[in-house]
Parts: C-alpha cells; structure tokens; sequence
C-alpha cells in the first residue's frame, strides 16, 4: 500500500445545513401527494414537447438526440485557439463554444493601451477578419455549430463569423449557432459593457432584425442567468433575473416594430448548473414552465416554437475550488447530471483546474469525457424527464417558479428590468445574497469539501496552462501589417458608415458586416459607436 504523507485536519466546525436548499429554500425530510396541495399533473406537467414545457421542449429529448457537447475553449492567438477546437472536435465533442479575451470582449484592438496585460489571457484574442479566418481554419462553418460568448460586441464579432462563413462557401442562410449578445446581464453581474443600456439595447435588436433575413437559423442571443448565478444569485434569483431580462429583450424588440413570432422561435437561454442537485433540477423545469406561460399569456406569442425555453447550462465556475482540485472532477460530474436530468439542449462541463487557470488539453479532454461517460453509460438519456412526478421535485419545481414569479411582479413595480437595473434593485439583490452565502461558508454552516471541512495538510500540484506573455507583442506586429497593407480609404469609409448608421438610427448590421470586410477592426468600429453612444459609467450598487 502506497504511502501518503497527507494527513486530514480534524475539524470541529458545525454541520451543514440539511434542512434547506442550497438557495435556502426549506426542505421536508420526506415529501408525499399531500405536499403538492391541489396540483394538477396535467396542467403542471403536460407531455414532454407540449405547453408548459415542464417535462421538456422536445417529445423525445435526448432519445432523439443527446444535447450538443461544448466545451468552452480559447486563448492566447487565434493559431493556438484553432488547434484546441480541432482536437476537441476530434475527441468527439459536437459543437464549438469560443472564449474571447478582455480586450476583444470590451472593444479594444490587442494593440490599445487598455488592453495590455490581457491580450489572449482569459480568451482568445480577435482584432479583424484575419484573426476569425484563422481561427476557424480547416473548420467548415457549414457543418459545425458554434457559440460565441461576447456581448458589447456581438454585433460585429457575428458578423465577422459570418464573412469566415461566406468565404468558405457556406449558405449563410443555414448557417447554425448562437451569439450570447445579452447586455442587460453585464450591467448586474459580470461588468463588459461598453455603451449605457438603451443604446446598447438598440445594438441587440438591431441583430435580431438583420439575422431574419440573412443569417434565419442563427441563435440570435443567449440570455444569462449562468453569470447572474456566479455573481452570487440564489438559484430562484437566477430564473426571475434572467426572465425579467428576457422580459426587456422582448419588449424591446416588439416596440421595434418585429411580432413576437418573428424573433422570440430564435431566443435561447443560459444557465448554471450547480451542485444542489434536486433544486438545480427543479430550477430548470420551472423555468420552462415559467416562460411558456410569460410569452403566451404576457405576450400573446402563437408559435408554440416562441414559447419554448431552450437553454445552454455550464457547471459552476464558482464552485470550483484551488484547494484539493480533484475534488472538482466529482463536483463537475453531479452538476452536469442536474443539467441533463433538468433538460438542457447544449452543456459544458468545466474542467477541474479551472480554479487556477485556463484548462489544460489533458483537463478539457476529461471534461468532455465526463459528458460522454453520462451520455452513454449511466441511462439517464433513455428516458424522456426520469424525474417527473417525484413529489420532492415537482414540490421544489412549484416553489422555484413561486419565488421567481414573485420577483419578476416586483421588478414589473419597479417599471421593467431596465429601470430596476438603473436603481441598482437587482445588483443590491444579488450582493446581499453573495454575501450570505458566503458568511455561512466562512462559518462552518455550509461545507465546501477541502475548504472549510476535510482539509488536508499539504497541497499536491497539478500541471495548469499558461499563456505566451508573447502573445500580446505578436498581436500588435500583425494588427501593424494588417494596417499597412489594407485599402485605408475603403476601411475609413467603411467605419464613418457606421458612426453615420448610429446617429441616423438604421439598421447598423449591415454597415459592420460591410465595415468587417473591408477588414476594419473591432477596435475601430467599438470607437465609432462611442463616438456617438458614449460610454456606461457604472453606480455602485451597496
């Protein structure tokens, strides 16, 4: 027997709380028909595939056909960046999910003063049309799905997509992914905003618009609760929150001039999947439930398809931990298991070192194994919501969607989403609860395992990834050739048609897809739409 010199710390800290949810929702210790009251299975579940929704958007689910696997991937140049999306493509994974880097995410060129230090770090690094055909070189475009997580710029970061796409050969009228594109959520939770609200609002329409006609089968935005959550929501938190984004998006967009049914069939969602198993499960189903009755009731949807809640999950970030990393390839495991169980269309499963760094190929690889082992090993794809109908869950279901209804009422009374945003409503919300959830884990009343409960004396390292501090000198010399050698007029005439289309109020999509062809940078159309929408300072919300 192999010896260990790792000792366990003994601990005399207060047990966890088990008569609560994670998000501190009260808990019987056994439930039965009486705990549901006078519900009615018909109306609150109906069939997989039909209104509500609560036992899934599709009759068949994952029978048909299991979730898209995305792992989440990107760093450093778009080279390097192109290499991890083909070897994870080779592994078996079935769509591509891109990680942009600061500058790319907040309008800045790798070459901007802002930018230095985080060139490539926490994504990868995109300044023009010949960083997007690098990074999708020897990728057909026309065959695999992609999401794209960029927000401020989504507008332009599609559109270059799309221009990779044409120069392929692809029919950009078939041409299948997402761009996440949901602002209101950088404004109470994550902080990439550019422009104040209501112009940036604009931007997000005006690309629900443009890809009704020219890009029909794209996902036009992917509303987050995933950052609301990792900002520190409680788990109903992060249903009403996003809702009520989703409420504004919507409402936005009809005052526009688009119907319901236009655009809302293209909406999608993004959330958490923590590790509170059953409420992340019940979490899920009542968002759908939840949702279907707000577009058909609030909003007079028709199509059946604008009424589905379709949704990304990705695993906790913030439940991962430094201490004991292993311990994160467990955590993972039951959190892509709610995300299935729950019902999810497309997941990503985090690797276990992301809590010290971008994944390593070894660690991304045993992520997508992860998936794969649930997918094909465990059984719970061959039934369409094996959970259905447990009174502990259909309970928890009936409670998350009460809590959350509750906070949307309360936001509507505020006057929307934007306002509550504003006043700093929905940022207070969040923070309070952050901090409470906190104060139980430094108190020993909620465990984290190798945290503050089962700690051992020493740490054993793991390899992590680290990124060429080269990176950013590199981008700079290309972004420097890429200038000297392109038409300057045509680009200048490109980049004053957007800042002509901002203040005229047009459509601005097709003048930075035709700004992006002319190889315009981000950068350079960024600072055309701060010329005339200025930029969001932030209010602290305490």
């Amino acid at each position: 027997m192999q010896k260990t010199d790792r000792k366990e710390t003994p601990q005399t800290v207060p047990q966890n709380r088990g008569q609560e949810t994670q998000s501190g929702i009260p808990l019987e210790a056994v439930y039965t028909r009486k705990d549901l009251g006078d519900w009615d299975p018909d109306a609150a579940l109906g069939q997989p595939g039909e209104f509500p929704f609560t036992r899934g958007i599709y009759p068949t689910m994952y029978r048909g056909r299991p979730w898209t696997m995305r792992q989440y991937a990107g760093f450093g140049s778009a080279e390097q960046s192109n290499q991890r999306f083909r070897y994870l493509l080779a592994q078996g994974q079935t769509g591509l999910s891109v990680a942009f880097d600061l500058p790319t995410q907040m309008g800045f060129d790798s070459d901007h003063p802002r930018a230095a230090g985080e060139v490539g770090k926490v994504g990868v690094a995109i300044c023009s049309l010949e960083d997007m055909e690098s990074l999708f070189a020897d990728i057909p475009l026309a065959k695999v799905s992609t999401s794209m997580t960029i927000n401020s710029t989504a507008a332009i970061l599609l559109a270059l997509y799309a221009a990779v796409a044409k120069r392929q050969g692809a029919n950009l009228r078939e041409l299948s992914g997402t761009v996440q594109n949901d602002i209101l959520k950088e404004y109470i939770a994550r902080g990439t905003y550019i422009y104040p609200p209501r112009p940036a609002m604009r931007l997000v329409t005006d690309l629900f618009a443009w890809c009704r006609t020219e890009l029909p089968a794209w996902t036009t935005i992917s509303i987050s609760g995933y950052h609301i959550r990792e900002a520190g929501s409680t788990a109903a938190q992060e249903v009403a929150f996003t809702l009520a984004d989703a409420i504004a998006y919507v409402d936005t967009a009809i005052a526009a001039g688009l119907a319901v049914d236009e655009f809302a069939p293209r909406l999608s969602f993004f959330f958490n999947a923590h590790s509170d198993l059953l409420e992340e499960v019940a979490k899920y189903r009542a968002a759908r439930r939840l949702w279907a009755h707000i577009m058909r009731e609030r909003f007079g949807a028709k199509d059946p398809r604008s009424m589905m809640l379709r949704f990304h999950a990705q695993t906790a970030g913030s439940s991962l931990t430094a201490q004991q990393p292993e311990n994160n390839i467990v955590r993972v495991a039951i959190q892509t298991l709610a995300a299935v169980l729950g019902g999810c269309q497309s997941l990503h499963a985090n690797a276990l070192d992301e809590a010290l760094a971008l994944p390593t190929e070894q660690a991304a690889l045993l992520a997508l194994r992860t998936q794969q082992v649930l997918a094909h090993e465990t059984g719970v794809a061959n039934t369409v919501d094996p959970v259905g109908g447990a009174y502990a869950i259909e309970r928890l279901t009936d409670e998350m969607e009460r809590l959350a209804r509750q906070m949307i009422e309360r936001i509507d009374a505020l006057g929307g989403m934007l306002r509550a945003i504003e006043t700093g409503y929905v940022q207070r919300e969040i923070q309070k609860a952050a901090y409470e959830y906190q104060t139980a884990i430094e108190r020993g009343e909620r465990v984290v395992v190798g945290v503050n409960r089962f700690r051992t004396g020493g740490q054993v390292p793991i390899p992590i990834l680290s990124i060429d501090p080269n990176i950013e000198s590199q981008q700079a010399k290309r972004l420097a050739a890429l200038r000297a050698r392109r038409d300057a007029q045509r680009t200048a005439e490109a980049v004053a048609a957007v800042e002509s289309r901002a203040r005229s109020g047009e459509n601005l999509m097709p003048a930075i897809a035709a700004a992006v062809e002319a190889y315009a940078t981000v950068g350079e159309i960024s600072d055309a739409l701060r010329r005339v929408f200025g930029e969001y300072q932030e209010s602290v919300a305490l």
